[in-house]
């Protein structure tokens, strides 16, 4: 099976948790535009609910398939959030922020009251740090003395680019730093520093956060891994 195949069996299956008048968060990335398609034709066919999306990409995807828009702030709560990821350890902790939307997703992440991820076998790892780099997004104001700062936590920050060579800028007019590293032995730690120095909007950890993952082989054979306690 190949890539596009597999993207569009798991983003079939992702919408699919989608239920009738329930406000779903909708991430950022491929496997999240493969599941809007899927969700576009459910729309088609009659499915009604509303979505918050994590990015102007995102947004954009959704209005071509007429999927109801919300904002965040006009939520309370959503009944479930669905993203894709670039890291997967075994407790569901996970790297984001590959697409430059870590922000939003976290935001929408945190207010949904299932996180559910979606992702590739290969995205599964022992250890959190040892297939990509950290993403890690700052204000552009200083944002060398920032980076500075993230590299005396150990790793090692450079700061991404877009393709004119100009930094890459957020949707939330932030630049992003990514961090290579050996390996994040405790994510969590790593986490909490971060989010102390003053410049750091915020991180790609997402530590403790999701309670499935939908995870499809290269076989296109789709396994359910829940977090410890959502068994």
């Amino acid at each position: 099976m190949d890539d596009a195949q597999r993207l569009q069996r798991i983003g079939e299956r992702a919408a699919r948790l989608v239920e009738h008048d329930s406000i779903v968060g909708l991430g950022t990335g491929s496997t999240v535009d493969a599941m809007l398609v899927a969700l576009g034709e459910r729309v088609r066919e009659g499915l009604n609910f509303s979505g918050v999306a994590t990015s102007e990409r995102t947004k954009n995807l959704a209005r071509d398939y007429s999927i109801t828009l919300l904002a965040l702030n006009d939520v309370q709560s959503l009944d479930v959030g669905i993203d894709g990821a670039d890291e997967i350890d075994p407790d569901l902790n996970l790297v984001k922020g590959r697409g430059g939307a870590l922000l939003y997703e976290k935001l929408v992440a945190e207010r949904a009251d299932q996180f559910v991820v979606i992702a590739s076998a290969e995205k599964l790892v022992d250890q959190l740090g040892t297939r990509l780099p950290l993403p890690v997004e700052v204000v552009p104001f200083g944002h060398i003395h920032t980076m500075r700062s993230v590299e005396a936590l150990g790793v090692t920050p450079s700061l991404r680019l877009a393709e004119d060579g100009s930094p890459f800028v957020t949707d939330g007019g932030h630049y992003v730093v990514d961090c290579d590293s050996d390996g994040i032995a405790d994510p969590g730690r790593l986490a909490n520093h971060l989010k102390a120095i003053t410049g750091v909007v915020d991180h790609g950890l997402f530590v403790g956060m999701a309670h499935l993952a939908l995870i499809i082989d290269g076989d296109g054979v789709i396994t359910e891994h829940h977090a410890p306690g959502n068994d």
